[in-house]
């Protein structure tokens, strides 16, 4: 029983960073009514500019405190991803406003490529190690319970937790302010909200904001978990079939996708792995993504889409 515990909270905490990922695909999709594939490659330039501001700015400024670099290196790595923000609705978004959904669709291909080589040529491609004070000592709970007690990865648990929370922020977000009404206005219908009043271009500035803030966390946990590098992009592709489980417009989606895929990777790779040969893990979630295309396209919680001629 503790080793089913064990292996329920990994995977559990494993979703909540695959929420996170989601999280930012959801995000763009709601406003834009586009998948954004530059999601993965924008968790990558944030974490590479966290990692190397961390590295830089000691050496700028003398610095000797390691929380503080942390903590400026997060802001100007924040600001950074504003400002990339900015030039992607400036240069590309408001020229195609009301386009159709393949245009958009391609321009965001365009982005991913154009932010990957930026990325590279102002912070480096190498494997760089972001290190933010989380501890990786495992710890041992339930021992009054289970004989020896559940082993939890410290990282992992606070990991989850900041996750989580930037998760229930961005939720109040979305239903408590004006601006996060102004969004679903947006999600629901472009050119109805552009008929009230709500400004289309500063709506998608706002969004794409969020969705670079979201990828400066998921990117400097994950950095912090595997070291920067370039299999970022990658693995933040595996949010995909979070997104398609949950619904592409649906926020609680992208939480509940994250952690049954979360669950259901950890717990086939432990108990299925065995009978097939191991390697479960890897492409378990993309079998479920096929089947919920299949059978439930819109996923767990999104809107089923229904034209009519």
């Amino acid at each position: 029983m503790a080793f089913f515990l064990e292996t329920l909270l990994g995977g559990l905490m494993v979703g909540m960073l695959y929420s996170l990922v989601a999280l930012g695909f959801v995000l763009i999709f709601k406003a834009s009514g586009v998948f954004n594939f530059a999601q993965g490659a924008m968790v990558l330039f944030a974490a590479l500019a966290m990692a190397r501001l961390a590295e830089w700015i000691p050496q700028w400024t003398g610095i000797d405190s390691k929380w503080l670099a942390n903590v400026l290196a997060f802001l100007c790595a924040g600001a950074l991803m504003f400002v990339l923000a900015w030039l992607i609705e400036r240069l590309a978004l408001r020229h195609l406003v009301n386009q159709e959904a393949s245009t958009l669709l391609m321009a965001t291909l365009g982005i991913t490529y154009f932010i990957d080589g930026l990325g590279q040529s102002l912070f480096g491609s190498n494997v760089y190690k972001l290190d933010i004070g989380m501890p990786k000592e495992p710890i041992f709970a339930l021992e009054s319970v289970f004989q020896g007690g559940v082993l939890i990865n410290q990282e992992d648990l606070i990991a989850a937790a900041i996750a989580t929370a930037l998760v229930a922020l961005l939720s109040l977000f979305f239903q408590k302010t004006s601006t996060g009404r102004a969004l679903r206005a947006v999600a629901d219908d472009h050119q109805a909200a552009q008929s009230i009043g709500i400004p289309l271009g500063r709506i998608w500035f706002i969004v794409w904001c969020v969705a670079g803030v979201v990828a400066l966390v998921a990117g400097m946990i994950w950095g912090s978990k595997l070291g920067v590098q370039f299999s970022l992009t990658t693995l933040a592709l595996r949010a995909l079939p979070v997104v398609i489980l949950g619904g592409l417009t649906s926020v609680p989606g992208a939480i509940i996708g994250g952690l049954v895929i979360g669950v259901g990777e950890k717990l086939s790779e432990v108990y299925l792995g065995p009978y097939v040969g191991g390697g479960i893990e890897i492409w378990f979630a993309y079998v479920l993504a096929l089947v919920f295309l299949l059978f439930r396209p819109q996923g767990l919680f999104g809107e089923k889409i229904i034209d009519r001629v």
